[in-house]
């Protein structure tokens, strides 16, 4: 059965049984990936932001740049996926709040489809701010790392 026919066979039958929301979990090797469903008929079906764990040793937990990071260069998500600031669980992360980097330098990883893709700084600079916490969805384009 392929993909789209089991998406429509499921929705048939939560339509059948009036049930209108839906919530996923699944675990993996560095946390749990929880995603809520809520199924309208107006506007088809809209999904809520995934909750991942957030580390302990995380920095900062916003993903918007705090007042003070305005003046620095945002670099940015290349794609969707999971961003983790070490190489693996209990690891030294990559990169800190002062550190000076280079160009070239991986700064952060990010798992999409499987893969762990490195992001790596596109210049030279003070890392000002890190904007993700490790283990968190990022959207493409999101701001990560504030590099001064």
């Amino acid at each position: 059965m392929s993909f789209r026919a089991t998406v429509e066979s499921m929705s048939k039958i939560m339509d059948d049984m009036g049930i209108t929301e839906l919530d996923l979990e699944r675990q993996f090797l560095f946390g749990v990936y929880r995603k809520h469903i809520h199924l309208s008929k107006q506007t088809g079906a809209t999904v809520a932001m995934p909750a991942l764990p957030i580390s302990e040793n995380a920095k900062h937990t916003t993903s918007e740049p705090s007042d003070n990071a305005t003046s620095g260069y945002a670099l940015k998500s290349p794609m969707v996926g999971v961003a983790y600031l070490a190489p693996e669980p209990g690891a030294k992360p990559f990169t800190k709040v002062g550190a000076s980097i280079k160009a070239g330098d991986t700064v952060i990883l990010v798992e999409a489809m499987k893969t762990f893709n490195p992001i790596k700084s596109d210049r030279d600079g003070i890392v000002k701010e890190i904007l993700v916490s490790d283990g968190a969805a990022v959207e493409f384009d999101q701001p990560l790392i504030i590099i001064e």
